[in-house]
């Protein structure tokens, strides 16, 4: 059984799909390539898995009861939806781990896709997304908004509403063949050159929502970057596009200057010196991860300056394809 499932980047309304939120509107572009989970089960064999972890150059292999705690959301997602037997599971991911594009929610949106379709049961989009948020809510007890699984889930380019969290839908947006071709040209996701680590920032944004609810208006900015954002690539406006991923980095400063990097400022000027029309630090922002850029005209100009300046471009295009699991003979 092979699975694969999109990231994504440029995630305009990003903060706005969390409990604190409560609401919330999230434009976001899925990419490929993303999360690739192959399994195999001998269901005639010992309850046992055996794990293959590429980004990590890592193997390692429990009794299914005993999970050693080395990947938990991997783990949790396989303690609970695994068929009886022996599993082998090989996860692969095409771009950097902490990146900030929704790695982590593409594997397990892959794997319990895989794992579902492996039993006999359903894998609809949002079945796998609701499954793959409540591994890492529910059972890790970690910070999770809705966006990165319905992203990894569905595919494409999304409006996604959130009415009260954590329920949502997902329009996939209109866009002309043009606008799917300008997309492929020129959005540019560059990575930082460290993972994204800034849970202590998170943390504080969060607790200054909680002591000063009066602080949640200003998640109304994203939001209404979010419609900017849907609105620009439905009409085939990237220049308007562009403006409202920099208006939706704008709000991420004023949540929390420290939610956009020096790193991030310093690719965003750059790119923009150059041509560039906007762009967006990929998820909650922070220290590391990696900015989505919406060219202008000269894409290799752009391209030219920021390999000169030392940064990685990475490998990804829009995906109209959300999670696909295959089964392989």
């Amino acid at each position: 059984m092979v699975a694969t499932a999109p990231v994504r980047v440029a995630d305009a309304g990003g903060w706005t799909d969390t409990w604190f939120a409560g609401h919330g509107l999230v434009c976001s572009v899925a990419a490929t390539p993303g999360a690739t989970v192959r399994v195999a089960l001998d269901r005639s064999a010992p309850a046992t898995v055996d794990v293959v972890v590429a980004s990590f150059a890592e193997r390692y292999g429990y009794p299914a009861g005993d999970p050693p705690g080395r990947h938990p959301l991997l783990e949790a997602a396989l303690a609970t939806y695994a068929p009886g037997g022996s599993l082998s599971v090989s996860v692969a991911t095409a771009v950097p781990p902490g990146s900030g594009v929704g790695t982590s929610a593409a594997v397990t949106v892959a794997l319990i896709g895989a794992l579902l379709v492996l039993g006999g049961s359903d894998a609809a989009p949002d079945v796998v997304a609701r499954a793959a948020h409540a591994i890492e809510t529910d059972e890790l007890g970690q910070q999770s908004g809705v966006q990165d699984q319905l992203a990894a889930s569905h595919g494409g380019v999304s409006l996604i509403t959130i009415a009260e969290f954590p329920r949502a839908t997902v329009t996939g947006l209109p866009l002309s063949p043009n606008t799917w071709q300008a997309l492929d040209r020129r959005l540019l996701t560059i990575y930082l050159g460290r993972p994204h680590a800034s849970s202590t920032v998170h943390e504080e944004v969060i607790a200054s929502f909680t002591e000063d609810p009066a602080r949640l208006d200003e998640l109304q900015t994203l939001r209404d970057a979010a419609a900017a954002a849907a609105g620009a690539l439905v009409a085939g406006d990237l220049d308007a596009y562009g403006a409202a991923l920099q208006a939706n980095t704008a709000a991420q400063v004023r949540l929390h200057p420290s939610l956009v990097s020096p790193a991030a400022h310093g690719v965003l000027d750059l790119a923009r010196r150059h041509g560039a029309l906007g762009g967006k630090v990929n998820g909650a922002g922070g220290d590391g991860g990696s900015v989505t850029l919406v060219c202008g005209d000269d894409v290799t100009g752009v391209r030219r300056a920021i390999a000169g300046a030392g940064w990685r471009i990475l490998d990804l295009t829009p995906s109209r394809a959300g999670l696909c699991v295959e089964q392989v003979l």
